[in-house]
């Protein structure tokens, strides 16, 4: 509920920012307020914007656990199905207690070596994996694996993410369309009467290339939360070892190719080198960060 006040504060923390930073661009540039330069029209674009940012992003976070499930083919599991099925259910249950939070759906989907967490909630999530990353992992290396997602989910990650990415849609939609109204509408009556069309050029442009730089802060904030839940899933085996196995061995397999909406949230995303276009760092930079991690702080 925390995540989801701050989520709903932020939106409009930003959009008043917003507000304020494009009124002094525009005195700047054209010498007139924004009001005056684009009237009534600003206020209803800062009320969409919000809207459609908010408003998409909560929808996606909602919806998240059915369409993983659809998306993946992924089956809910309670531990009867089998040995291999309990003892994963068994360990995901321990790593919930060791993590203060209600243990979530576990799911085993068909496809290459790869594992999620999703959900909307910390306490109603979905922890899921690959059955190729169950037959290839020792259960120590699949237990860190268990970990990592534990711990994007004890940290909210899905939560913090859906809010990054819905002030930056906020933040897109505004832009792209407060300047391509003022780039529209500037000049004399015979032009402003042939701005139609050089308006929604100049608003596609822009939200593709807004839209573009917003990613790489998602990715670079994604990246970020990779590391973070490298470390819990240390802290909550109490050692880094299974972990840098676990990766270790992710060197030498074919990592599974998530949806789009879960890579963010994958074990690994199979790119051998950190990228600014990167969801996760490389393996190499993760086990170096394991390597390096004092662990004295977190026992």
């Amino acid at each position: 509920m925390k995540r989801i006040l701050l989520f709903l504060v932020t939106n409009i923390a930003v959009l008043l920012v917003l507000g304020v930073t494009a009124n002094v661009l525009c005195v700047l540039v054209a010498g007139t307020s924004l009001e005056q330069a684009i009237g009534p029209e600003y206020a209803n674009l800062a009320v969409f914007a919000f809207v459609y940012g908010v408003l998409g992003a909560f929808v996606s976070l909602l919806l998240s656990k059915p369409i993983a499930k659809f998306s993946c083919r992924a089956k809910t599991i309670d531990g009867t199905e089998g040995e291999a099925e309990r003892w994963l259910v068994q360990t995901v249950e321990d790593l919930a207690r060791r993590a203060n939070v209600k243990t979530p759906e576990v799911a085993i989907y068909p496809g290459a070596a790869n594992a999620f967490a999703t959900g909307a909630f910390k306490n109603a999530a979905l922890v899921a994996v690959s059955t190729d990353i169950m037959r290839q992992m020792s259960k120590e290396e699949l237990r860190a694996v268990l970990g990592h997602e534990m711990s994007h989910v004890a940290n909210g990650d899905m939560v913090t993410l859906t809010l990054v990415q819905g002030v930056l849609n906020a933040f897109v939609i505004f832009f792209s369309r407060a300047v391509a109204h003022i780039l529209a509408s500037s000049g004399g009556n015979d032009r402003r009467r042939s701005s139609g069309a050089s308006y929604y050029f100049v608003a596609m442009a822009l939200q593709m290339v807004l839209g573009i730089l917003a990613s790489l802060v998602v990715f670079a904030f994604s990246r970020k939360r990779e590391y973070a839940a490298d470390a819990g899933s240390a802290k909550l085996l109490g050692s880094p070892s299974p972990m840098i196995a676990a990766l270790r061995r992710l060197g030498n397999l074919r990592p599974g190719v998530l949806p789009d909406s879960l890579k963010a949230m994958g074990i690994a995303d199979g790119k051998s080198k950190t990228s600014i276009w990167a969801t996760h760092p490389s393996l190499d930079d993760r086990i170096s960060a394991l390597q390096n991690l004092d662990m004295a702080s977190y026992l």
